[in-house]
């Protein structure tokens, strides 16, 4: 009997079986990992901050096993580093900072790497130099403060202290600006891993415990991180060198302009010490609405003035980069990656489209004032005559498609070719074509 239910019950079996390989995951088995890079390769300025915060918020999002912050970079400005250090300790987010093949972190870098969950470094590469220094006209002169020395001490030995790591080297870092190699690093405790890439370096950190979270970088997708247009733009401006160039030549040009009036440089000038401002640190969403208010005047007078011209195309270039600039930069933690390209396509997009509805409208205004006056322009065309004209007979002739009211001085028939020889108010003057 037991022989003969076997066969019953065998296609059932197998049945089930089918049906748990196929939708039981097998343990350890899951979505592929991913781990976002963002490349830091310029000084720390005050674009800085919000790009790493925007890239957390990416990470946070969008579940990454982690963040690696590439620095390659001189330093930069202490309330930046600050903002920074504080961003990377308050996200849930592992954040590994990494000193790349052949680059540096220097100063506020130094700082920043300290200040990460994992920190890494190439071979051969070098950290340190962090005493502050004051920039002013005459160069950088370093501060000797003891007020902010003692300060700055304490915090950069403090946020060693939170991660375990030298902090006889964080405080001679800025009191004896100390440098170390990567192999130097590595022994003193400054830096967890030595790792001549950053996949190399993710193999290292796999499993390993940051934040309550179990690394799995072992397997992981390496994704670089790309600022929003807003954001790419506001670092582009924030540049040491970009910044003080627009705020040198928007002077000159506000100066150039009140000497020579008409020329519209000092429009460019106000533009240029506004970027300039925005790049330094100002206020970002004060500067956009000022740009975009400048750009409505600019546009409101291009249409008061005659002849197409300046103040119209600097007003559209003030739009568009007050429009951009507007657009929310922390919204990560709100708004979704495709909702935030669908706001900047909303807020760019009219403008644009604004702004060549008024080219367009501009240079159809320039060909009707370039157009010659329409009394000279139909003198000696040919028309043809609907009604008999004479001498005190009048009649209407076809020109051009229209029906014109016509006198002439000689006796012309109906259906015969007119020459215009003049015009009295709507009454045109013809005689026969010879």
């Amino acid at each position: 009997m037991l022989m003969e239910r076997v066969p019953r019950f065998l296609p059932i079996f197998f049945l089930c079986f089918t049906l748990i390989a196929v939708f039981v995951p097998v343990a350890g088995a899951g979505p592929d990992n991913k781990v976002l890079v963002l490349e830091i390769s310029e000084a720390i300025t005050p674009a800085s901050d919000d790009i790493i915060a925007n890239a957390i918020a990416k990470a946070e999002n969008e579940n990454f096993e982690a963040l690696v912050i590439s620095l390659d970079t001189p330093g930069g400005g202490l309330v930046e580093t600050q903002t920074i250090i504080r961003i990377i300790e308050n996200t849930t987010v592992p954040v590994i900072g990494y000193v790349p093949e052949g680059g540096k972190a220097w100063s506020a870098g130094t700082l920043i790497l300290m200040g990460t969950d994992i920190a890494a470094m190439a071979p051969f590469t070098v950290i340190g130099s962090a005493q502050p220094v004051q920039i002013s006209a005459e160069g950088t002169k370093p501060i000797e403060d003891e007020k902010i020395i003692n300060a700055l001490v304490k915090f950069s030995v403090t946020t060693a202290s939170k991660h375990g790591r030298n902090e006889t080297f964080a405080e001679e870092v800025i009191t004896k600006n100390k440098n170390l190699d990567a192999q130097e690093a590595l022994e003193a405790g400054v830096i967890e891993y030595l790792a001549p890439s950053i996949s190399y370096l993710l193999s290292q950190t796999n499993g390993q415990v940051v934040k309550g979270k179990v690394l799995r970088t072992g397997s992981s997708s390496i994704e670089n991180y790309e600022p929003p247009l807003s954001l790419a733009l506001l670092g582009l401006i924030s540049n040491p060198i970009l910044s003080s160039l627009l705020l040198t030549i928007g002077l000159y040009a506000i100066i150039f302009g009140i000497s020579s009036p008409g020329a519209g440089a000092e429009v460019f000038g106000i533009i240029a010490i506004v970027l300039g401002l925005i790049g330094t640190g100002f206020n970002i969403n004060v500067g956009a609405i000022f740009l975009i208010l400048v750009g409505i005047g600019l546009l409101i007078l291009e249409i008061k003035i005659p002849g197409f011209g300046i103040f119209g195309f600097a007003g559209l270039i003030s739009l568009i980069i007050g429009s951009t600039l507007l657009i929310p930069m922390g919204g990560e933690n709100i708004y979704t990656p495709e909702f935030r390209r669908l706001l900047t396509l909303t807020v760019v997009a009219p403008t644009v489209v604004f702004g060549l509805f008024l080219v367009f409208a501009i240079y159809k205004v320039s060909e009707i004032r370039k157009k010659k006056p329409v009394i000279g322009s139909i003198i000696g065309d040919t028309a043809r005559t609907i009604d008999p004209l004479g001498p005190g007979k009048s009649g209407f002739v076809r020109y051009s498609g229209e029906y014109w009211q016509a006198r002439s001085d000689e006796e012309i028939e109906a259906k015969e070719e007119v020459e215009i020889i003049g015009k009295e108010r709507e009454v045109l003057l013809v005689k026969r074509k010879t």
